[in-house]
């Protein structure tokens, strides 16, 4: 019975019930932040060496034991961090009188079951405080997904500039079909640099071929360097902390700015949790990070986002992961790669603590692109909620690195990348993509609003730009061979600045001007109220501009286009009536004279017709009083039903709201009230008329119901409904008596 409870059914169907939630199970790994096996925190040295590590001496070492054991805590200052207890950790990074370089300092000495135990203790609340302080780089950014279905050049060109126009500084894409490679760098980077230059380009795919298209210049930055909390998952992918170690000196020592990903919940997915919590095995990878020299890690929201999601406090460990990596002085790129939840509730939760708190990337992974064009994995948000992240910007005043742009702009950007890359591919003998091609790319959304297209000729492209071993050089060679000098420039600038290096310090970004911003040359300052980050008056204005803003003017545009539909005249100062059947319908002061069009579409010459009618049909007479001393819709019908012969009124405002009064009331308490204007109907103003008419003989009519709704009506109606009221006020006449008034209607 309980199944067939109306509530019940109705919850059932819910987004939110589609997702998995598990049984908390120490066992198997379900266990956010703590687990009866996580080991106690413990640290001893001798001559220099570690020879007890969380609870192990060194002969029980697992590989990631003796990795972050000889390179990753500073021992230095591992006996003052060891020694202090969890709590006064835990505050000290809370503290804003604390400095940030104080906490690090102390971190680095720290073992990850002890940074672990420090974090759990904290709040959520308390670990945004936290990363308000703790985050590397001063100044928020974000980073994109560029991928589709087809491995489409063109549609990766342009939606790769659509991205950096919205104000990514990171792009990256991946393959549906691994040979595509090459030919998807190649079209990621000349499209990240049409418009907005700058942005940073990666390739994510097999390590091996991800390294060589960097050394050849065609990509900028790499971060799928996975690393994971427990030896077996090295092993059954064939790699150890060692061999992470040197890809990662790799990159750097050819100018590739990289990071790490984790990210908690990989262990559990592959059975190899060790009983240990999620926030425990992500410790020992952020601490792994650290000891491999990497720039940053990308965490908190990565392939096993589900697994932590389904626990209780799963979101906490996801928000306490990106902590983690900030107090170990790392870059932190929060993850975004997966959606989390199907319902909305759910992943904007995930994305709002981030957000508000800041990070170096407040998303790794914004599918910039459509969910089914994303060919990493449905990222938690993506193109379609783009509207939804610019409108958080601007509600709660935080700087996701984003901004709004226009049609205009984006066909712009769009046309030019993808005609680079037409012209590119041309010159270079990789693919011949005709003009028309290069239109549906702009207008499309996404790969399924395209033709298939020729089936080898990607692939075909990929395999040339391989044979021919391709470089960043023969690239922008081409694009000043092509007219594309202002790309070409752009690549070159981005290439010199590789070899300067400096995109290789923590945190760092280039901005629209190719300066660095890293931990360097724009540290995080936050101590406290009004220092750190913020927003500049040029900033502000810009994640205030979102497209859909309205000023008053534009939101009572629509009432000029309905201006004089009818002709309102004074008649006399408004007398006591006294036939019976008289019903007074009081006017606002807006009424017909600035006030043309009520909010539910209908004009108000229709409104006043179809109440008119509805008296006339029970027999009643209307006259129509102008209240020129209030705009209050309660006091209106009042003096209406006061002046009225039947002590029966209407009160009815400009933009529709209505209501019937009696003269022996108090002014809100009414016989019956309109107030939601947007959904009324002709309909029901009639019915509103009829009413009306049935209090005046005396009759006790059915109240007009006029319906509930599942839309959020006050949201979409109210920056117009106080325009309106702007105007009402400014016509107002305080203090002057009501007018008898004429309204002649065409």
């Amino acid at each position: 019975m309980a199944d067939e409870l109306g509530r019940f059914r109705v919850l059932n169907s819910k987004p939110v019930n589609l997702d998995g939630f598990s049984v908390p199970d120490a066992r198997l790994g379900l266990v956010a932040m703590s687990s009866p096996q996580d080991p106690l925190p413990s640290l001893v040295t001798r001559g220099g060496e570690v020879v007890e590590l969380d609870g192990k001496g060194a002969g029980e070492f697992d590989v990631i034991d003796e990795f972050i054991a000889r390179y990753g805590i500073d021992l230095a200052v591992a006996e003052e961090a060891m020694a202090l207890d969890d709590v006064t950790l835990a505050r000290m990074a809370v503290d804003i009188n604390v400095p940030r370089a104080e906490v690090v300092r102390l971190i680095g000495g720290t073992t990850p079951a002890k940074l672990a135990r420090v974090i759990a203790l904290m709040s959520p609340v308390e670990m945004q405080m936290a990363m308000a302080k703790m985050r590397a780089r001063r100044t928020p950014s974000n980073q994109a997904h560029v991928t589709n279905q087809l491995d489409d050049p063109l549609l990766i060109a342009a939606d790769a500039a659509s991205a950096v126009a919205y104000g990514f500084r990171e792009v990256e894409t991946t393959v549906p079909v691994l040979g595509d490679a090459p030919s998807n760098a190649v079209a990621l980077l000349i499209g990240s640099q049409v418009g907005t230059p700058g942005a940073m380009a990666q390739c994510s795919i097999e390590e091996a071929l991800e390294l060589r298209l960097g050394l050849r210049g065609l990509t900028s930055y790499a971060e799928t360097i996975s690393i994971y909390g427990t030896e077996q998952v090295f092993v059954d992918g064939d790699d150890t902390p060692f061999s992470k170690a040197i890809l990662t000196s790799a990159y750097a020592s050819r100018g590739l700015k990289m990071r790490v990903t984790s990210g908690g919940g990989a262990e559990v997915l592959m059975g190899a949790a060790e009983q240990c919590s999620i926030l425990y095995l992500e410790s020992r990878c952020v601490s792994l990070a650290r000891a491999l020299g990497s720039q940053g890690v990308q965490n908190g929201g990565i392939d096993g986002v589900g697994v932590v999601a389904s626990v209780p406090e799963g979101m906490k460990e996801l928000l306490a992961e990106n902590l983690m990596v900030m107090m170990r002085d790392l870059e932190s790129c929060a993850g975004n790669d997966n959606l989390i939840s199907e319902s909305d509730i759910r992943r904007s939760a995930h994305t709002l603590p981030v957000l508000l708190a800041g990070a170096d990337f407040i998303f790794s992974g914004f599918g910039s692109i459509p969910r089914y064009d994303n060919a990493f994995a449905l990222s938690n948000f993506n193109s379609d909620d783009m509207d939804d992240f610019l409108v958080l910007q601007r509600d709660w005043g935080a700087d996701g690195g984003l901004r709004t742009v226009s049609p205009d702009h984006l066909e712009a950007v769009r046309r030019r990348a993808a005609k680079a890359v037409q012209a590119v591919y041309r010159d270079l003998g990789l693919a011949d993509y005709d003009d028309a091609r290069v239109e549906q790319v702009v207008a499309a959304n996404g790969s399924r609003d395209l033709p298939p297209g020729h089936p080898k000729m990607v692939t075909e492209a990929a395999a040339s730009i391989e044979a021919k071993q391709l470089t960043v050089f023969d690239v922008i060679a081409s694009l000043h061979r092509t007219g594309f000098t202002d790309e070409a420039e752009a690549i070159t600038t981005l290439t010199r600045e590789r070899l300067k290096g400096d995109q290789l310090q923590t945190s760092a970004i280039f901005d629209e001007q190719f300066q660095v911003l890293s931990k360097l040359t724009d540290p995080n300052d936050y101590s406290g109220p009004a220092t750190g980050y913020a927003l500049t008056d040029a900033r502000r204005t810009e994640i205030d501009g979102i497209r859909q803003a309205r000023s008053s003017a534009e939101l009572t545009a629509d009432q000029e286009e309905h201006r004089g539909h009818l002709v309102v005249t004074d008649v006399e100062p408004a007398r006591q009536g006294s036939d019976p059947r008289e019903v007074c319908i009081g006017l606002s002061p807006a009424w017909g004279r600035s006030v043309w069009l009520s909010l539910c579409g209908l004009t108000i010459g229709e409104v006043l017709r179809q109440i008119s009618a509805g008296l006339e049909e029970e027999g009643c007479v209307a006259r129509t009083v102008r209240v020129r001393s209030t705009i209050d819709v309660g006091m209106i019908g009042l003096t209406a039903a006061r002046l009225s012969g039947s002590g029966i009124g209407i009160g009815l405002q400009g933009k529709g709201t209505a209501l019937i009064h009696r003269r022996d009331l108090a002014p809100l308490a009414n016989l019956e009230l309109f107030s939601v204007a947007p959904l009324l109907t002709a309909a029901q103003y009639r019915e509103l008329g009829k009413n009306a008419a049935r209090h005046a003989k005396g009759m006790a009519p059915v109240p007009i119901f006029t319906g509930g709704t599942d839309e959020s009506i006050s949201a979409r109606y109210h920056a117009r409904a106080v325009a309106l009221v702007a105007l009402e006020r400014a016509a107002c006449e305080p203090g002057e008596a009501p007018v008898t008034v004429k309204v002649e209607l065409p």
